[in-house]
């Protein structure tokens, strides 16, 4: 048994680490979520019966709104925006990642009129513009403006009618113009949109890209994330995050992972402290994100503890909604553990496409024992 003194110290260090974790996770205003166990049956005819062994991660909130100011000083470069008039209300907030074309809007009806929307003006809006009268013109987008829209863009680097500039200023609605068409710019614009407005996570574990699967590697703190990393970026593997990863949820189908800004190309080795890995293996070690393929979670070895054999049972792990492959490999004295890693992210990327080892060698021995079976009949009834 361990003595008073060992656990003590074995207490503090658990107790450093659990504040460590605190702190940074205060630090940058993030949660981590919580595990929750959930089996599903597998309808899969075999040997044995595979099950899918699902855990979930609990979602950050979503951000709910970013100020037009803070939207146009990040993406007016990439949108190629200038502001015409209307800076008194660059404080309004942008609430959904969606444009809105007021064509319809233009003419009268305002029944589903869009208005917590950006508002984008193309060559047809600003065609018909110009064929009504000032007044009418006024009117229209006097209704529009009431409304409260973020503000309104005007693409094609098309010039606003003289009723335009008149409305934006009265009403302290921002006016933009843009020289990208508006198929382009739609496209630029909700690609943005729903980067800004993707739900978010975190969890504590180390990102990487083995041979262009991207493995997320979890496990209690000391079991053997970064040493195991480190062995694998030293075999030519990219390392993205380590220690804190950040998970967004991009077009509802896909989990990219990346690092804080302020740690990227950092690692923490225990006995060795921070150290970096570009200057270490070069730039080619490391990425700026990747999509989630796998979950690899380490635990510890224990006597008598079920380990799976077969690769016959699924294994999922849900983040945001997304079930992402998951593998659990039990810690050892003497098993490489980089090595199976490796395997692991390998045997997935066959799986992905439709090749599973496992699935093949279970009807296989099926065929062999069917055929051995009828041979056995075949023999005895002679």
């Amino acid at each position: 048994m361990d003595s008073r003194k060992e656990r003590v110290i074995r207490c503090r260090s658990e107790f450093g680490t659990h504040v460590k974790y605190f702190l940074m996770l205060r630090i940058f205003k993030l949660g981590l979520g919580q595990d929750k166990e959930e089996d599903n049956a597998y309808p899969f005819n075999g040997i044995l019966n595979p099950k899918i062994h699902m855990k979930m991660e609990h979602p950050r909130k979503a951000v709910q709104s970013i100020t037009v100011r803070e939207f146009y000083e990040k993406h007016k470069e990439v949108l190629h925006m200038s502001l015409v008039t209307g800076e008194e209300g660059m404080d309004r907030l942008i609430t959904e990642k969606s444009l809105n074309r007021p064509s319809i809007a233009l003419t009268g009806f305002m029944k589903h009129f869009a208005g917590k929307r950006v508002q984008l003006f193309g060559a047809g809006e600003m065609g018909y513009l110009r064929e009504q009268s000032y007044a009418d013109q006024k009117k229209a987008l006097t209704e529009i403006a009431q409304r409260k829209i973020p503000c309104i863009i005007v693409s094609r680097n098309l010039s606003p009618t003289p009723a335009m500039l008149e409305i934006a200023e009265k009403f302290g609605v921002p006016l933009f113009r843009t020289h990208l068409g508006s198929k382009s710019f739609t496209t630029q614009m909700m690609l943005i949109l729903e980067d800004v407005f993707a739900l978010t996570t975190t969890v504590h574990g180390t990102l990487l890209d083995i041979k262009g699967m991207g493995v997320l590697l979890r496990g209690p703190s000391g079991v053997g994330k970064s040493e195991c990393s480190l062995a694998l970026i030293e075999r030519g593997h990219s390392l993205v995050a380590d220690d804190l990863v950040y998970i967004k949820l991009l077009r509802d189908s896909q989990l990219l992972g990346y690092g804080s800004p302020l740690s990227i190309g950092f690692m923490e080795c225990r006995g060795l402290g921070i150290i970096n890995i570009a200057q270490l293996f070069g730039i080619r070690a490391l990425r700026k994100d990747k999509v989630i393929d796998l979950v690899v979670t380490f635990v510890d070895w224990q006597s008598g503890m079920e380990e799976d054999r077969t690769g016959l049972e699924y294994h999922f792990y849900e983040f945001l909604g997304i079930k992402v492959p998951h593998v659990k490999i039990p810690v050892r004295i003497g098993r490489d553990m980089a090595r199976l890693v490796e395997v692991a992210a390998m045997t997935q990327a066959l799986k992905n496409i439709g090749y599973d080892p496992a699935k093949e060698f279970n009807e296989n021995l099926i065929a062999y024992m069917s055929n051995t079976n009828n041979e056995n009949g075949t023999n005895k009834g002679m």
